[in-house]
């Protein structure tokens, strides 16, 4: 499954809103002054319908508005997990809307490319190829950001880092782990998580992201997009158990340094949803075990 495991790890995710900058720009808007007025004029363009209102839009007309990951570090043996979120400050965070929502997009943007190329990580995501790098990528361009680094890719697979090859060390989408190819058969992060005893979608899900960065509702995306980085990173401890990569103890340690991480992070941090978290967590294992 896994030819080595390359560190630092970053377990990501990104969460995303049609972009009303873009609506006015591609759809003649520019009059309209009401973000959710573009907003439901480009989703009616997508596609709406009745049964589904918010059809999913090309990556390329979204604002990124977070982005969170864990990070497992290892140093002669010692293992550190970190929990990142960008915005840092999202209680504080001016609003996203209005005509300078493009800045507030960089600040989001730039320093999580600017440390990929910097740390250069293992990625992993869920569904990351055909959503979160990709979209990385486009809004990376819409907004006049330069990622050398991250770019940068080596002439032979075995002389570096490279972000852009399917297949690669450095990159691993789980959505393509758990299942080679696409169709109705291919599990959501929810489904294949949950089965597992892992927390999976809990207070909020995907399709309330826009109204609640409408409602500058920041905080509860951030917590929301952090609860599927946890889970993204769980889920891949998951595969490393089933491929061998990690013994019976080895999963059982990692897993402790997880709960070590939500409790640090709720404290020092002030995140009591990630004992929400702990708790639907320790509620599923012992489901599953039941």
């Amino acid at each position: 499954m896994y030819k080595k495991i390359n560190h630092p790890v970053w377990a990501f995710d990104a969460e995303w809103v049609p972009d009303p900058a873009a609506g006015r720009l591609l759809y003649g808007l520019q009059e309209e002054p009401d973000d959710a007025k573009v907003m439901q004029e480009m989703w009616r363009r997508g596609g709406a319908t009745a049964e589904e209102p918010q059809p999913y839009l090309k990556t390329v007309l979204c604002r990124m508005v977070s982005i969170a990951a864990v990070i497992r570090r290892e140093q002669k043996g010692v293992v550190d997990l970190k929990l990142l979120s960008l915005p840092h400050d999202p209680a504080g965070a001016k609003a996203q809307t209005g005509p300078d929502g493009r800045a507030r997009e960089r600040e989001v943007v730039e320093p999580f490319l600017q440390a990929l190329g910097k740390y250069k990580p293992t990625l992993v995501g869920y569904n990351s190829q055909a959503a979160d790098l990709r979209i990385l990528v486009q809004r990376g361009i819409i907004l006049g950001i330069q990622a050398r680094d991250f770019c940068h890719r080596p002439n032979k697979p075995w002389e570096g880092v490279d972000y852009f090859a399917r297949g690669s060390d450095w990159n691993i989408d789980l959505k393509e782990v758990v299942t080679p190819g696409w169709g109705p058969g291919t599990p959501s992060l929810h489904e294949i998580a949950t089965q597992c005893g892992i927390p999976g979608k809990m207070d909020v899900s995907g399709d309330q992201v826009p109204n609640l960065w409408l409602g500058g509702q920041l905080p509860r995306i951030v917590a929301y997009n952090e609860f599927d980085a946890l889970t993204t990173y769980l889920l891949w401890l998951r595969t490393l158990y089933f491929s061998g990569q990690h013994s019976a103890q080895q999963h059982e340690e990692e897993q402790e340094r997880v709960r070590g991480l939500l409790r640090r992070e709720a404290e020092t941090a002030a995140k009591p949803h990630l004992l929400d978290y702990l708790a639907e967590w320790d509620r599923l294992t012992a489901a599953v075990a039941r």
